[in-house]
């Protein structure tokens, strides 16, 4: 790719990782919240909103180690990229969850904005992966898990509606 080309194509990427674009951004996902809430589990969900954004930072964290570190082992799945069923946070856990996620998602963009990077050389010490690669695997990834943390959200709003209207 030419740097011409290149340069339009880490412009969107940048934006695809930063913006709200069609959608929400994770930190609009995430603003707001209480431990309350964070915490909560919905019936027949899975997980907790804490639970979905421990989630994405390690599984963030581990793509850009990847990426910058040859000998960087990435955590065993699925147990290594989960925080343990029963998980809590509270403010300062939630606080640097979200701290880590800004921080390595910035890594990421210098190494996306980096002079000589090329998005679609495989990184010498993958399997094919490139840079363009990763970066749309991080933007699915946590878009994804943002629609999650939305509806999670959206669910446990309800839920308090509707008992705080029953307790009157």
């Amino acid at each position: 790719m030419d740097r011409p080309n290149q340069k339009g194509v880490v412009a969107e990427l940048t934006s695809l990782l930063t913006k709200a674009n069609a959608h929400a951004t994770f930190e609009e996902a995430c603003a707001d919240l209480t431990p309350k809430l964070w915490n909560q589990h919905v019936p027949d969900v899975p997980y907790t909103i804490w639970q979905l954004v421990e989630h994405v930072r390690i599984a963030q964290w581990d793509i850009v180690e990847f990426c910058v570190e040859p000998e960087h082992e990435s955590p065993k799945w699925p147990e290594g990229y989960w925080p343990a069923p029963d998980a809590t946070a509270d403010e300062e856990q939630w606080q640097e969850a979200l701290d880590h996620i800004r921080q390595d998602r910035q890594r990421f963009l210098h190494l996306l904005h980096a002079p000589g990077t090329n998005l679609l050389s495989p990184l010498p010490h993958g399997t094919g992966q490139t840079l363009l690669r990763e970066a749309m695997l991080i933007a699915d990834h946590t878009a994804y898990h943002t629609g999650e943390i939305i509806l999670i959200r959206r669910l446990l709003l309800s839920i308090i509606e509707v008992n705080g209207n029953r307790a009157k």
